[in-house]
């Protein structure tokens, strides 16, 4: 093993982005700065080649979840949250729509271009909730539920308690359909129509679902199916 120290000066990760600028460091390099140190048997630099293994391709590390980092040997929560929050800078730089706070939610097209940044990469279905105020302005969204939508999973209490506690008169649902199609299956349209009705039961309207594939999307409301 040759640790970072052992490398001629002019030649270690930091030194060489400083005298010769970022673009001319290797992938590998750029990940073991970004790790700093490695551990008794390997490198920083070695610990980013173990990494790099683990894909097919640099644009599959935004993919890798923390325990998958953290099943590689020395990489531990630290580090791990290190790489992550890297990758989730990285993603959010190229977002062509950084925040939807404060935007009227009126535009499904502007929701489509937030959540297909946000959703692109990802395997399994990711059930959002956008919460909205009496001016249909967008107070916030929230991640409700992981993995295939259906309604006995996504349970009504989560998806109205927090319109009661940001004071929100309705609600868009937004899930992604990670095959890229968007037509809408029967388990969405179902749970679709459920919420639908709790929510005029209780005063909070469900206004529209929106499913996000990889270039199009599909609105409930804009195809008058809510």
């Amino acid at each position: 093993m040759t640790k970072i120290k052992d490398i001629p000066y002019y030649d270690r990760p930091i030194e060489r982005l400083i005298s010769k600028g970022v673009e001319s460091l290797s992938n590998e390099e750029l990940i073991a700065i970004l790790l700093r140190t490695g551990n008794k048997t390997e490198s920083s630099k070695d610990l980013a080649v173990n990494i790099l293994s683990k894909v097919n391709s640099i644009k599959d590390l935004s993919n890798m979840t923390l325990e998958e980092l953290k099943s590689i040997k020395g990489i531990g929560n630290s580090k791990a949250a290190i790489l992550l929050s890297c990758f989730e800078l990285s993603r959010r730089m190229n977002q062509e729509v950084i925040s939807i706070v404060n935007k009227k939610g009126n535009n499904p097209e502007l929701i489509f271009n937030y959540y297909r940044e946000l959703l692109s990469n990802k395997t399994q279905e990711y059930f959002y909730a956008i919460y909205l105020d009496t001016k249909k302005r967008i107070i916030k969204d929230k991640l409700l539920f992981i993995g295939t939508i259906n309604y006995s999973l996504v349970h009504p209490r989560e998806v109205f308690k927090e319109a009661y506690t940001t004071l929100a008169s309705s609600i868009i649902l937004i899930h992604n359909h990670p095959t890229g199609d968007v037509i809408p299956s029967k388990n969405d349209i179902d749970t679709t129509h459920k919420l639908k009705e709790i929510g005029d039961l209780m005063g909070i309207s469900i206004i529209d679902h929106i499913i996000i594939g990889k270039d199009k999307y599909y609105s409930f409301f804009e195809n008058n199916d809510i």
